[in-house]
């Protein structure tokens, strides 16, 4: 059985060497005009410069304005923490939502070019509104008068909000395309270009978390020493040179055409498979329907071959008595092609998988607000400077930052020497060890919270919202801990969805990855609610009190690391019995 596999890996390489070795690329890409894409004008790294410039615009304005939007809530709107931090993991889950729309218009309608291109456009106006929310008087609640902080106004409010939430808005259509795009512009038919493409992912990451380094020390200082109102106008005008960038590099792109509806192929798939409920599953797999055309019946989509999992699906491409004595075999909610059903059962099997990327992101979402929320109490200061909390925020892309070229250059060619694998780790082992990796993330945080409540025990300070003396540079572990979990799971994960993703739900696929960010804020919201309604009976503070002092927020890190555990345990079950797309060889 192994010298099978051995043989059929090497004539597919070769049958594909054979293809990218050509003038057009292999993939079915066209260039900007619609012709087929010439391999030497379009693509590769000339190309993604420019996608990755466009993306490290856009992360940079996000990231200006998420890092320390816990503190815009608290002392610009004054609302309580906890109230605070859940309207942001609130918005950030809508920002992880949103890339459904935006993948199922790029898959369907558009294209992801110019699915990015319009949803910029959206975000740019979003923007602008946040920034005169916090420049004009009339739009911004009044400044704190001793004790008594006024609320903003039902207007105000408005405002703020639309702004924060056209942004959510645009961010979605960004998202689900922008890496895809990336990666469309190497050809998956070319060894070289295939190889670039592993180290894309990679990069791709680097450069968003550089974005994120800028806007976590010099944004945040400007918006707490300078003013919201630059603070947020900065990103508003990055946004303006994204959309420049993203323009500039269009004659470099190599595009893929849309392939219809990914949902309506789906549900093609359960209702013929439930009209033919009664016909027997055939033994033989060459009889289920397929188009004879080198390529498949979905427009830019190769053909897949016939897996034996979920068998049931296959009564869609089950020929019947009645479709062959009629010759009707061109009706999609009758008959499904094999390539059409496999479609559904990827997505099936990703199912287990993309479910534990919940609980990481629930850790994730802490990093902007409880951590910011713990460091605020902690001595900020280091000698004449004065340290904004949410600046912490910079280990963590400082992490990512260092994490990334140790694994593409020194981690990678030592697990291949051991392994003997291409690319080393597996995706699923890599997105394994990042999840290993936020329990001692969470360990971390509790350990710090617990050293910073003896201090607040031994000096008294339990009814006081005062600082303790320990540096908030203990923190620095935990952050640093989260970034190495990203290199691990995010990354992986972006590989994961776009390498096991039918080839025309890529942009769909990577929104459902996507969500599970959504998803993670808003099981950290769901948390947080409970925890606060359990703890709270009685009259007692609670674990997370608006003073933190008089709390045990390490008995929440704590109970995030035990979930953490636990959703380990269940993705090593599931990945471990996973089952790897195959898509016929051309």
């Amino acid at each position: 059985m192994g010298s099978e596999d051995d043989e059929r890996a090497l004539l597919e390489a070769n049958i594909l060497q054979n293809e990218g070795s050509g003038l057009y690329a292999g993939d079915g890409s066209v260039d900007s005009k619609g012709k087929p894409a010439l391999k030497n004008n379009t693509g590769q790294w000339k190309a993604c410069s420019f996608i990755l410039g466009t993306f490290f615009c856009e992360r940079l304005a996000f990231y200006g304005i998420s890092t320390n939007l816990v503190n815009y809530f608290i002392e610009k709107l004054h609302e309580r923490t906890v109230v605070a931090s859940t309207n942001i993991t609130n918005w950030k889950g809508t920002c992880y939502i949103t890339p459904l729309i935006g993948a199922i218009l790029a898959d369907t309608y558009w294209g992801r070019y110019w699915t990015i291109a319009g949803f910029t456009t959206v975000y740019l106006i979003g923007m602008c509104t946040l920034t005169l929310s916090a420049s004009v008087s009339a739009l911004k609640p009044a400044e704190c008068v001793g004790s008594v902080c006024p609320s903003a106004t039902t207007a105000q409010y408005a405002v703020f909000l639309t702004g924060l939430y056209l942004i959510a808005l645009g961010t979605g259509g960004i998202k689900p395309c922008i890496w895809p795009f990336g990666a469309d512009q190497f050809d998956d038919t070319d060894p070289k270009e295939r190889v670039k493409k592993g180290s894309y992912f990679n990069w791709f990451y680097f450069s968003q978390n550089i974005g994120a380094i800028i806007a976590s020390s010099l944004l945040v200082w400007i918006q707490d020493n300078v003013g919201w109102g630059i603070g947020f106008g900065i990103p508003t005008a990055l946004m303006g040179v994204c959309i420049a960038s993203l323009l500039i590099g269009t004659p470099l792109y190599r595009f893929q055409k849309p392939g219809g509806s990914p949902l309506t192929r789906i549900c093609q798939v359960l209702v013929a498979s439930f009209r033919k409920r009664n016909l027997k599953v055939l033994e033989d797999n060459s009889l289920l329907h397929e188009t004879q055309d080198r390529s498949s019946a979905i427009e830019g989509s190769r053909k897949l071959e016939h897996s034996n999992e979920l068998r049931c699906l296959d009564k869609a491409a089950v020929i019947s008595d009645a479709e062959i004595e009629h010759g009707d075999l061109c009706n999609p909610w009758r008959l499904c092609t094999v390539t059409q059903v496999e479609e559904l059962k990827i997505l099936i099997r990703m199912f287990p998988i993309w479910a534990t990327g919940i609980v990481f992101s629930a850790v994730f979402a802490q990093m902007s607000t409880l951590f910011v929320v713990q460091g605020k109490l902690m001595k900020r200061t280091l000698g004449s400077v004065t340290i904004p909390a949410a600046s912490l925020s910079f280990f963590d892309f400082v992490s990512v930052i260092i994490w990334v070229p140790i694994y593409d250059s020194i981690i990678i060619p030592i697990v291949k020497k051991l392994t003997r694998k291409e690319r080393g780790f597996s995706q699923l082992q890599r997105m394994g060890i990042g999840l290993f990796v936020s329990i001692l993330c969470m360990a971390a945080a509790a350990l710090v919270e617990i050293k910073r409540l003896q201090l607040v025990a031994e000096l008294g300070l339990e009814d006081e919202k005062a600082a303790v003396p320990l540096s908030i540079l203990w923190q620095i572990p935990q952050y640093f801990l989260l970034g190495a979990a990203e290199v691990f799971t995010f990354i992986g994960q972006h590989e994961f969805y776009y390498e096991q993703a039918p080839d025309a739900m890529r942009s769909l696929c990577s929104a459902l990855s996507l969500l599970t960010n959504s998803l993670g804020n808003y099981l950290s919201s769901l948390i947080l609610t409970i925890v606060t309604y359990i703890t709270t009976k009685g009259g007692k503070a609670g674990w997370i009190p608006d003073n933190l002092n008089e709390g045990h927020l390490d008995y929440f890190y704590w109970l995030l690391a035990g979930l953490s555990f636990l959703n380990l345990v269940v993705y090593m079950v599931f990945s471990r019995n996973y089952k790897e797309k195959k898509a016929a060889a051309a």
